[in-house]
């Protein structure tokens, strides 16, 4: 009897413990769009990011210099906000400090921050910070777990004496990495005492291992402060969701993901960079994320007087309109068809009776939607009054197999200039048919 009861209490513990990582994620998984901002001292010289110092295409007294060109004279991150909460973003991840050690708030840990080594001479994140909470919007901070500045962190590019920036003294007698593992735990715990971020974005774990970084230990005191923070995957594997870039999956990540995508080719500020992305495919992007169950995080790379590229705003606003006139079809839905059942992305709203199907394309003749075994009460397409006339062929019903669902083309008028978007209203939730197709043997 002993054995059954510890069972028990075990197994009810795995379960509210699953319940309680479940309501946590909630407000994530229902996000579907988030702004990725990368801003620093590399937005200066336009060159890429810390990696400029990693390949060696910049030196590192060079590299510091470009803060006196960080000016942020034109920095307003009301502004800022308001544009990506116009887009749709339900929450925004700036990078308090990248691999190059240069932190955007004022620091006591090191005086190599914004206030104290950059024009700009000011805190500039509490204002983005504060700007994100005033428009609802969730606060996600990155933060680099590596810091390429820092005397007791190893680098691989030649690097000048820089302890001047780190005032540890009474640490001297520390071994290195314990020196480091302290300025970096306490950066993050001024991070949490400052901003109480919804989210952190940690980033660089593949420098060292679990063990080294203590990843286990920090996402345990991360939660002992905030039981609800949300934490990504870029903790050697201890965080909440994943975080693929650049290449959208072809296959759906298992569990909550979110999809980090650039306009053009870099994350910072790149001015000889053109190659933006069209907006269609930032468009398509979007909802094959979604379609897929996923969040897309696009970036943002802002100049270094605190502007953001209007490239990168038409891109933002064309997105936004998009969203509003097709809403339903992105919040409050779930991962839409399997593979198979339509030629493109498709959502679910939460009660399954509502699925939204994306045309990337004009359709030919008619548009085909397979293996839906609910009697479909009617078909309109999304931001238009326009109903359509659909008939289902083939099937068996009475065996369960589902004929093809043969839906009217809309008329030219009311195709999308993007991606047009069909909601099909069914009687009842859901059914599909995923069977492998059988010999009929009583027709009636």
């Amino acid at each position: 009897m002993k054995k059954i009861v510890i069972a028990f209490v075990l197994s009810l513990g795995a379960y509210v413990q699953a319940q309680e990582q479940k309501n946590k994620m909630q407000w994530f998984e229902d996000a579907k769009l988030g702004i990725f901002v990368h801003w620093g001292y590399y937005a200066v010289g336009g060159i890429t990011e810390s990696w400029s110092l990693y390949h060696q295409r910049i030196g590192y007294q060079e590299y510091m210099e470009q803060g006196k060109g960080f000016s942020a004279e034109n920095y307003d991150p009301d502004d800022w906000v308001e544009l990506f909460k116009k887009t749709g973003a339900r929450y925004a991840v700036i990078t308090t400090k990248h691999h190059d050690g240069v932190a955007l708030w004022d620091t006591n840990l090191s005086d190599l921050n914004v206030v104290d080594h950059a024009s700009a001479g000011r805190d500039l994140l509490t204002p983005f910070v504060d700007a994100l909470r005033n428009q609802n919007l969730k606060v996600g901070l990155y933060f680099s777990l590596p810091d390429w500045s820092h005397p007791d962190y190893e680098v691989v590019f030649p690097r000048p004496e820089t302890r001047v920036f780190f005032p540890q003294k009474d640490q001297e007698t520390w071994e290195p990495w314990d020196r480091y593992m302290k300025f970096y735990t306490g950066q993050i715990q001024e991070l949490q005492n400052n901003y109480n971020p919804d989210l952190f974005w940690f980033d660089g774990d593949w420098e060292h291992s679990s063990e080294k970084w203590r990843s286990g230990i920090l996402k345990e005191k991360l939660l002992e402060y905030h039981p609800g923070v949300v934490v990504n995957s870029r903790l050697n594997h201890h965080g909440d969701y994943s975080t693929p870039e650049q290449g959208v999956p072809v296959v759906r990540p298992d569990g909550p993901w979110e999809f980090c995508l650039t306009m053009n080719d870099n994350w910072g500020y790149f001015p000889s960079d053109t190659n933006y992305k069209p907006t269609a495919q930032i468009i398509r992007t979007f909802s094959t994320v979604i379609g897929m169950g996923g969040n897309l995080l696009l970036n943002v790379g802002p100049k270094p007087d605190g502007t953001i590229p209007k490239e990168q705003v038409e891109r933002l606003e064309a997105l936004g309109q998009w969203i509003e006139k097709h809403e339903p079809a992105v919040f409050g839905t779930t991962a839409g068809l399997p593979y198979g059942h339509f030629n493109g992305p498709t959502t679910l709203s939460k009660d399954k009776t509502r699925l939204y199907l994306f045309l990337f394309d004009k359709p030919r003749h008619y548009i085909e939607l397979k293996g839906i075994q609910n009697k479909v009460k009617s078909i309109k397409v999304l931001g238009t009054s326009l109903d359509l006339d659909f008939q289902r062929n083939g099937g068996a019903e009475w065996n369960n197999i589902p004929g093809i669902l043969r839906i009217e083309t809309p008329q030219e008028g009311h195709l999308d200039e993007y991606i047009t978007v069909l909601e099909v209203q069914l009687e009842k939730p859901l059914v599909l048919y995923r069977g492998h197709g059988q010999a009929v043997e009583l027709n009636l």
